[in-house]
């Protein structure tokens, strides 16, 4: 048979390719069988393009497909240099081969590539694009943001001279998002006005046009979410809500645009349903509206699951322990620690498939380590945990959430003064605090009004925890509201003020029940018992005493199942990658004295 045209494939080129699709689409997958339909191709002697393509296809589905990475490195090499003269191979061969680089930890042989592709794909929209949007987000994984955000910015240039307002939108505001992830936020405002007026005005594609808006307002809920607006931030919440909404009732079938440089998109319809209801549950931790947290997440991780089964992409993992990260902490205020203790070990687990995953979330999970240990009083491990968090984090946010509670933990134990006062140095609410967060200064009052308790300060002690309500009411911070009330509760006890006092339990305990905090529940209970006692209440405090007894029997029996899972050796590791095996516990060896 003799080979086809370049013009005009032969049949048994197009019999080859459409058997290797086939196999390769088939559930589950042929993949041999694919390869060898693919290899078949090179008997025929095909011609140059023909021969190129081939080389690409093989190259693909070896790398993507199997783990014969050295025969895949073959094929995309010969697709890249040995046949150069097709752009479409040469472009769409740089991208895969630098991909495959990068997987292979052989990131300085990647970015020659992409660099070399770049510099002559000017005259292919698409692809230059595509391949500054690749070596950016290359830079931006190496955390060179800086180089990251100047490829975005010739991206953007480069969009707005072809005419494309879309694309140009996109450049900008994965510019914007590495900008935040820097804190540089006299450069993101203007940044973000910019691209608030281009994607109102720019009128296409409406599933693009919405997917840009998503874009633009996921930004703006995440810079007010990382500011610790709760509160200022529901507008934009709810424009982000509707907007998800409206794409859910649109078609993918649009009309395809016409300029090359915009035929992308920023997220699957799918990934953005995901992302919304992930930010959703953030904002509803920081609200402490921990019931709705749980049933976005359930959703959100329901949603995950149905995807993960047809898409293999990265992002879904880092959607998954986001989500998770957040629901643990939600866990562990609600009183389900051994639930809590089951979804870090599912956090591990997805860690040690990913190293790139557990490089960038290895801080968090030290972080949720150090968050169980507390609620289950081991103290010591508490503070290793987040010894060893802040050891493997620059986040400033993270670094200040940690060292919060890990001044608590100090207070608790109440012989590390020196430890304790250079922490408190370091989170000054007062004077120079880290960062520009306004739930973590609220907190940082709450960690010194609790320390002025213990020392008997009280005085000073109203003071701090008046500011935390000031600060968490004007935000709605519900659970710092709730501990704040409380604690100020408690302080009023002590100096003999039982009508103050009273005054400040009862709405926190109404509160602490509609968050539901556990914790705060059982210490509400607790001083409500003591007041009504006091005051010759003997009706209302047996039913406060009542009410004591029934949270402290959930959270004992809670303690005893979390102690007893073999996941709770999980508290020793402080190093390296976690354990992939756990060895059962024959009981539980912590304290209850804290909870009781």
């Amino acid at each position: 048979m003799m080979a086809g045209t370049a013009e005009a494939p032969e049949p048994w080129y197009l019999a080859l390719l459409g058997f290797a699709e086939h196999f390769r689409t088939s559930s589950p997958p042929k993949i041999r069988l694919c390869v060898h339909c693919l290899q078949a191709v090179f008997q025929f002697k095909p011609p140059p393009r023909v021969e190129a393509r081939t080389h690409l296809q093989l190259g693909s589905v070896l790398y993507r497909h199997t783990n014969n990475s050295e025969l895949a490195q073959t094929h995309l090499e010969k697709a890249l240099y040995q046949i150069s003269q097709f752009e479409d191979v040469k472009f769409e061969a740089a991208s895969i081969l630098s991909e495959f680089y990068c997987q292979q930890n052989l990131v300085d042989s990647a970015k020659p590539v992409l660099r070399k592709a770049i510099q002559i794909s000017q005259q292919t929209p698409y692809w230059h694009c595509r391949l500054l949007f690749q070596l950016a987000q290359l830079h931006a994984l190496e955390k060179d943001l800086v180089s990251a955000c100047d490829l975005l910015g010739v991206g953007a240039e480069y969009a707005r001279v072809m005419g494309s307002e879309y694309t140009r939108a996109l450049f900008l505001l994965s510019k914007g998002m590495l900008l935040l992830m820097e804190r540089k936020l006299s450069e993101v405002h203007p940044l973000l006005t910019l691209c608030g007026t281009i994607v109102e005005n720019w009128q296409g594609n409406p599933i693009q046009k919405e997917s840009l808006r998503v874009f633009f307002l996921v930004l703006q809920v995440t810079h007010y979410l990382d500011a610790g607006q709760v509160k200022s931030v529901k507008p934009c919440l709810k424009q982000l809500q509707q907007c998800i909404q409206t794409i859910s009732t649109l078609h993918d079938d649009e009309i395809l645009p016409t300029n090359p440089a915009a035929l992308f998109h920023w997220l699957p319809k799918e990934h953005m349903c995901v992302l919304v209801y992930l930010v959703t549950v953030m904002h509803s931790m920081q609200a402490g509206y921990l019931e709705k947290a749980q049933k976005y997440t359930d959703k959100a991780l329901m949603q995950l699951e149905k995807l993960k089964m047809l898409d293999s992409s990265s992002i879904l993992s880092t959607f998954q322990v986001i989500l998770l990260e957040h629901i643990i902490m939600c866990r562990l205020v609600t009183g389900h620690k051994a639930t809590a203790l089951q979804e870090i070990s599912q956090v591990c687990q997805l860690c040690q498939q990913s190293p790139r995953l557990f490089t960038n979330h290895a801080a968090q999970l030290h972080t949720l380590l150090g968050l169980y240990c507390i609620s289950v009083n081991c103290m010591d491990n508490a503070e290793a945990q987040f010894t060893a968090a802040l050891q493997m984090t620059t986040h400033q946010e993270l670094w200040t959430f940690i060292v919060t509670n890990l001044a608590s933990v100090y207070i608790r134990e109440g012989n590390r003064h020196q430890e304790l006062y250079s922490l408190l140095e370091r989170i000054n609410p007062d004077h120079n605090f880290p960062v520009s967060s306004h739930c973590l200064r609220a907190a940082a009052f709450y960690i010194r009004g609790l320390l002025s308790f213990f020392q008997g300060r009280y005085n000073e002690a109203k003071r701090f925890l008046r500011e935390t309500l000031k600060m968490s009411n004007a935000e709605d911070l519900n659970r710092l509201t709730a501990c704040s009330l409380v604690l100020l509760g408690h302080i009023f006890f002590v100096l003999g003020n039982h009508r103050e006092s009273n005054n400040m339990v009862v709405p926190a305990m109404q509160l602490a029940s509609k968050i539901p905090d556990m914790s705060v529940q059982l210490w509400s209970s607790a001083l409500l018992k003591d007041l009504n006692k006091a005051c010759g209440n003997t009706m209302d405090a047996h039913e406060a005493a009542q009410m004591h007894q029934n949270f402290s029997q959930q959270l004992l029996q809670d303690h005893i199942a979390a102690c007893s899972l073999p996941e709770h050796n999980l508290i020793s590791w402080t190093d390296g990658l976690p354990p992939v095996q756990f060895q059962p516990q024959n009981g539980p060896t912590t304290s209850l004295a804290s909870l009781l």
